[in-house]
């Protein structure tokens, strides 16, 4: 694994953590969004396995859907979690769209850590395999 995957997946991890925190403390909506920035910076460490960066959400959405889900790489709920989970983010950070509740942002940490251990299983120790 490269250290700019292993980076990635530790700003995941910490995502997932921080969203646990924000929860427990009644925060479900910057939960969601840190559940969201978990598979986010997952999707981009996926990506660098081709050398794939991009600078905006948009982006790393289609390619990690293009790139990964739709030739089976990857599942394609991962892809599909991802795109949902940004409306999540949307509604946490700018209180626009969807109802954020505990159990919303549960199902997101949930999901979030889910697709991280599929990452670090299909990555190893060399992801380039």
């Amino acid at each position: 694994m490269t250290e700019h995957q292993a980076d990635r997946l530790v700003k995941a991890r910490e995502s997932i953590e921080a969203a646990r925190i924000l929860l427990r403390e009644g925060f479900a909506g910057f939960s969601a969004s840190r559940s969201y920035y978990a598979m986010f910076h997952t999707a981009e460490a996926i990506l660098l396995r081709q050398d794939l960066v991009f600078s905006s959400h948009a982006a790393v959405h289609a390619a990690f859907g293009r790139e990964f889900a739709k030739p089976g790489v990857v599942p394609r709920i991962y892809h599909q979690r991802l795109v949902e989970a940004f409306v999540f983010r949307q509604a946490g950070d700018y209180g626009t769209g969807h109802s954020i509740n505990s159990g919303v942002a549960g199902e997101l940490i949930q999901q979030a850590g889910d697709f991280l251990t599929f990452a670090e299983n299909l990555m190893g120790d060399n992801p380039a395999q």
